[in-house]
């Protein structure tokens, strides 16, 4: 397993979880603090451009320059351990990591332009950062604690019928750099069962994606929605409570369009939709919402945990 690092963390900020699920940043804080990871936010740091990135609005040359400014950022904090709270921060992070470090030309382009418009301290040196040593997402972290989770567990939440989502751009992206592997994804299994709780493990479409696509909710939602309905049937079948991911953005296709959905299909579902760190933080005995930030939910978190039962040691 890759080493992973537990200090000299600058936690990256994501758009789609500050504007839609606050909560899952204040979780990742909250379960940072309770097991002892150095992390630290900067204000200098810029968007990934990832929604813009996967619409064709920026090109490859775009999103290099501002990944390099942002790596520069965390090299001058002496934090240049960047772990996302976003699967598309991760992937295209990492990806201009990758891009920066081998393609000459396109760092060379990118630092000229950075020198022509006063911004020569930015400048981004070969290998300066590395995509399997300094780029990670905050589950890789969690990982790499997940024997101390156990210790820190508040409530108990096995009582739920919970599965796990894990995500395109976290699992299909850079498959070399998966924890746990690509084909049956399970690392957010083992972090539910850290919490104490056991997950349904394999279900039908269990790979397969959100339906979001960035821009295809809206250029194409029938086909959007379709793929969104396959995987929400699915966890119906299974009499799921509580589906855990570890995307913004598929929150959002789950979360905000449940309702519509399960009108679509005739349907009601059941399910509400927890971030990794927001279940993590919520076993943990984080508020539901100064820490959960269980307001922003479209499906009510209390729909399903209607009361929580600590943990008899």
């Amino acid at each position: 397993m890759k080493e992973i690092p537990d200090k000299n963390i600058l936690l990256f900020r994501s758009c789609l979880v500050s504007v839609e699920y606050p909560g899952v940043e204040s979780s990742t804080k909250f379960v940072f603090d309770k097991l002892g990871i150095d992390y630290a936010i900067s204000e200098k740091q810029t968007c990934c451009t990832g929604l813009g990135y996967y619409s064709d609005v920026f090109n490859q040359i775009d999103t290099s320059a501002i990944g390099a400014r942002n790596f520069r950022i965390a090299r001058e904090l002496g934090r240049p351990n960047l772990v996302m709270m976003c699967a598309t921060c991760y992937a295209i992070n990492k990806k201009s990591v990758k891009l920066l470090n081998k393609r000459d030309d396109l760092r060379q382009h990118i630092n000229q332009l950075f020198d022509e418009n006063g911004l020569g301290h930015l400048k981004y040196e070969k290998d300066d950062l590395k995509p399997t040593e300094n780029i990670f997402h905050v589950v890789d972290i969690l990982y790499n604690k997940i024997d101390e989770i156990p210790d820190k567990i508040k409530y108990d939440l096995s009582d739920y019928t919970i599965a796990t989502h894990h995500g395109c751009h976290y699992c299909k992206v850079h498959y070399e750099d998966t924890v746990g592997g690509v084909r049956d994804p399970k690392v957010l299994d083992e972090l539910v069962e850290a919490c104490g709780c056991a997950t349904i493990g394999w279900y039908d479409h269990k790979r397969a994606t959100c339906g979001t696509g960035f821009r295809q909710r809206y250029s194409n939602p029938d086909l959007s929605f379709t793929a969104t309905a396959d995987k929400m049937n699915a966890i119906e079948d299974e009499d799921v409570d509580i589906l855990v991911h570890l995307c913004p953005n598929c929150h959002i296709q789950f979360d905000r369009y449940q309702h519509l959905i399960g009108e679509r299909e005739g349907r009601k579902f059941k399910a509400i939709h927890l971030n990794i760190a927001q279940f993590i933080a919520l076993a943990m005995g984080g508020d539901l919402d100064k820490v959960i930030g269980a307001k922003a939910h479209t499906t009510p978190i209390d729909s399903i945990i209607k009361e929580l039962r600590e943990v008899k040691k």
